[in-house]
């Protein structure tokens, strides 16, 4: 089992910056790929970026291209998601998850199985 709580959510206004972080514990061994996901109320929950663990390959939506980052930090088994130049569209539960992945499909979910409980990102015009 892994276990993956976020941290950072919160308010900001269109143009700022928020760092989300991810704590993984637990047999984090077994995970390839970790990212990050978000769903707006009325929405399908979409994929944000990924990250493959061993070798650190990053993957990244069309949307946050440019302005997210994913990072790990593998001594701490930390995920990050460095956002910048945020819009109001950005507005989401973010969640954090983990997984087997898909090497060719790292943003669906359907390859993360261990997901955390969400973090609110509120960004206002």
């Amino acid at each position: 089992q892994v276990q993956l709580v976020e941290s950072g959510g919160g308010s900001v206004q269109a143009g700022g910056s928020l760092r989300l972080s991810c704590a993984a514990s637990g047999y984090t061994y077994s995970i390839r790929y970790m990212g990050w996901f978000r769903q707006a109320p009325g929405k399908e929950r979409e994929g944000v970026a990924a990250i493959y663990t061993g070798g650190g390959s990053t993957y990244y939506a069309d949307s946050v291209k440019g302005r997210f980052t994913i990072s790990q930090d593998n001594a701490r088994n930390t995920l990050y998601l460095q956002m910048n130049s945020l819009k109001p569209e950005d507005t989401a539960m973010y969640y954090c998850a983990a997984g087997p992945g898909s090497t060719l499909f790292p943003l669906r979910a359907l390859g993360y199985n261990y997901w955390g409980q969400g973090t609110q990102v509120t960004v206002s015009s």
